[in-house]
């Protein structure tokens, strides 16, 4: 197979998908290696950005998907009449930042950590797709556990959830007796 076919594959299958797909499931698809499928993917983005095209293809985690630069997103959100995008609440931000970093967690854990019932707020970050059901906790009452989704890490710009800007060390934190002084 020719590497101009391979491309062609390669684009058509993410271009039709759509949503993310995954490198094993794409290098299936495609008929070629999963080490070849990142050549290939580098070679496509490559080819995009000598073109100046309007699209790129990006990694999440294990997965891949086609999407449009950021540069372009005021036009197409005009051209869609979408409503702007609301910033997130400092208590959106507060309940996704304890989910990305203790994923999977319950909504009590959640309630737990933040002081407060934080039920609309995980409704709402479910709504807005940046986090999901992630199964039920084997214990009494089986709560639901929710994890981040692959539209968290395009919205924060992160390749995985391991990009995450790690957390201050215990000694590095200022508390409450620094603060009295």
């Amino acid at each position: 197979m020719q590497l101009s076919d391979k491309l062609g594959i390669i684009e058509a299958i993410l271009f039709a998908c759509g949503e993310p797909i995954s490198s094993e499931r794409l290098a299936q698809s495609a008929q070629v290696e999963e080490q070849e499928l990142v050549k290939l993917i580098n070679v496509l983005n490559d080819n995009y950005n000598e073109h100046s095209s309007a699209v790129e293809v990006i990694r999440l985690d294990d997965s891949f998907q086609l999407v449009t630069k950021k540069e372009f997103a005021p036009y197409i959100k005009a051209a869609l009449e979408t409503k702007k995008n609301v910033a997130l609440s400092q208590a959106a931000m507060e309940a996704l930042t304890i989910i990305a970093y203790n994923q999977p967690v319950t909504r009590s854990f959640i309630d737990d950590v933040r002081g407060v019932d934080s039920g609309g707020v995980v409704t709402n970050l479910i709504e807005k797709e940046l986090i999901e059901e992630a199964g039920r906790l084997d214990i009494p009452g089986k709560p639901i556990l929710f994890r981040t989704t692959d539209n968290f890490l395009r919205c924060f710009g992160l390749s995985s959830i391991n990009d995450l800007a790690p957390l201050p060390k215990d000694e590095e934190q200022i508390s409450f007796d620094d603060v009295k002084g």
